[in-house]
């Protein structure tokens, strides 16, 4: 029987009551020391009704930091600031999951007042966001090879923390030129020991902070998000289909609640990832900061191309009512950009349900 996007599945210990995600969208609003606030619960028990929120990526210590104004999960108040906010997600009827994102060389001293870290002594292309502005990407410290575990680990110490805040699990932000997708990078991750080099070294990190909050967390509240091919912030990956098969394989073994992948390979490669994975895969089918955003025929497609799961991005800025949308077929209101990181409750918290006629 075809899949409905208002159909309920399981994910983990969850029943989802329909089939369409919130993906993870960086929105700058924390408060200094990396704190959630009260207009970030609003923003999220606003959106409540979708079967899953994946929240804005949070850094799971200090130098793990990409952007200025993001909220972290590394200190007892932090996890205290994160606690309102997944009781009104709570409140409301909704599940959510914290995506814990290190961001490794995609980093800035301005922000953080640490070097940045990542596989190798390569830095990322383009500007980076500072306090100040824009910047260059800095060149990153290489971790030593007895210096990667506790970067792994520092997933694990996030989604304990996350669990103890509320939330009802973690994804592990493995895309977009991060500090995961730097270890499967051929150009970023320039390493000759265990972790670079061949395929299956240079899938070692992902599965071992995969492993790590598994064991911290348990597999059912832990997730991944991979971009097959991706390029964000200058990223290149030799032998994807190889490279991601082999992931899923490992990744497998760990019986993990799902994978969320973007749409950043050609279709054939991301059909057969989702035959190659036996457990539930949320598809995102657009590209993060495209100015197309993904449609209900987009998610009808991918569900019948076996899709368990649809995450929306850019659609759920300017409509929290998202799901009722798809559902009536109500028009899907546009997201104004200038709002996006400026901050402030102006594009955050101002739009409003769609108003049916009478």
């Amino acid at each position: 029987m075809d899949q409905s996007l208002f159909d309920r599945h399981r994910l983990g210990d969850l029943v989802l009551p329909n089939r369409v995600v919130m993906a993870p969208m960086t929105r700058v609003r924390a408060a200094s020391g990396g704190l959630a606030t009260p207009s970030m619960a609003t923003y999220y028990a606003q959106r409540a009704t979708a079967g899953l929120i994946v929240s804005e990526g949070v850094q799971p210590s200090p130098v793990g930091q990409s952007n200025p104004g993001t909220p972290g999960l590394y200190t007892d108040e932090q996890v205290a600031s994160w606690r309102p906010v997944t009781a009104a997600v709570h409140a409301n009827g909704g599940r959510i999951f914290s995506q814990i994102m290190h961001g490794g060389r995609v980093s800035h001293p301005d922000t953080t007042g640490l070097r940045p870290v990542g596989p190798s002594a390569v830095a990322a292309v383009g500007d980076v966001f500072t306090p100040s502005g824009p910047q260059p990407a800095p060149l990153p410290r290489a971790l030593e090879t007895t210096e990667v575990p506790e970067h792994a680990a520092s997933y694990a110490a996030a989604a304990r923390r996350a669990v103890d805040a509320g939330f009802d699990g973690v994804e592990l932000h493995g895309a977009n030129g991060y500090l995961i997708s730097q270890f499967l990078s051929t150009n970023a991750n320039l390493r000759t020991d265990r972790y670079g080099g061949s395929l299956a070294n240079r899938v070692r990190f992902a599965v071992e902070a995969m492993a790590a909050t598994v064991d911290a967390v348990g597999a059912a509240r832990t997730g991944i998000r991979l971009s097959p091919g991706g390029t964000f912030w200058g990223v290149e990956e030799s032998d994807v289909p190889e490279l991601y098969a082999l992931l899923l394989a490992e990744l497998a073994r760990l019986e993990p609640a799902y994978v969320h992948l973007e749409g950043t390979a050609d279709e054939e490669v991301l059909v057969a990832l989702r035959r190659a994975w036996p457990g539930t895969l949320i598809m995102n089918p657009s590209l993060p900061m495209s100015p197309k955003q993904v449609e209900r025929a987009d998610a009808d497609r991918w569900l019948g191309l076996g899709a368990d799961l649809i995450s929306f991005g850019r659609a759920y800025l300017s409509n929290p009512d998202l799901v009722e949308r798809l559902r009536t077929g109500a028009p899907i209101a546009p997201a104004d950009e200038a709002t996006y990181f400026q901050g402030g409750d102006t594009g955050y918290l101002t739009y409003a349900a769609f108003q049916h006629a009478a």
